[in-house]
């Protein structure tokens, strides 16, 4: 099976198992896991490696789970992936888990990329355009990237929006282009 189909298989399962009710929290200790198997190189190893034993890893995850105190749930679902060596594609699990959470709970998220820091006042009429553009409440999240010129482009799940000046320029140079 293809690792994609495969994310959103485990990412509905990790939604159904936890509930909708406390995904978010289950959302985040998955994060923290995401984040410990970024940063710490054994803890991956440990988690990828088949040389060690199912016990040895079950074992590793509950002590780290303890630590870092995850839900049982989620340290089943964890201890799961690695049973079944699909660890290695919980980013992409945690992506699809994260956008069936806010499909069901009727919201969206929406990354808006600026070249410069955005003022409240602009930032609450963005966040009302966006939620009447995608009918459902957006939370929104900003980048700054100083290689706009002007403008902002806005991502919202798989589609952008782009009314920065490069954009724009890049437009008139393809209608320009077509001639």
């Amino acid at each position: 099976m293809k690792p994609v189909k495969q994310a959103k298989r485990y990412g509905k399962m990790f939604i159904h198992v936890v509930g909708v009710d406390v995904a978010a929290e289950a959302l985040a200790e998955l994060t923290v896991v995401e984040q410990l198997m970024i940063k710490s190189g054994e803890f991956r190893s440990l988690l990828l490696n088949p040389g060690f034993s199912l016990a040895d890893k079950e074992a590793a995850i509950r002590k780290v789970a303890e630590k870092i105190k995850l839900s049982d749930k989620v340290a089943k679902f964890v201890i799961y992936l690695t049973e079944n060596r699909l660890i290695s594609a919980l980013s992409e699990i945690l992506r699809t888990a994260t956008e069936i959470y806010l499909e069901k709970k009727k919201q969206a998220k929406a990354v808006v990329y600026t070249p410069v820091e955005v003022a409240k006042s602009y930032e609450d009429r963005l966040k009302l355009s966006l939620k009447k553009l995608v009918d459902r409440d957006v939370e929104v999240e900003y980048v700054i990237d100083p290689s706009l010129l002007g403008g902002v482009l806005v991502k919202v799940g798989s589609t952008m929006y782009d009314s920065s000046v490069k954009g724009q320029l890049r437009l008139l140079k393809d209608e320009l282009i077509k001639g």
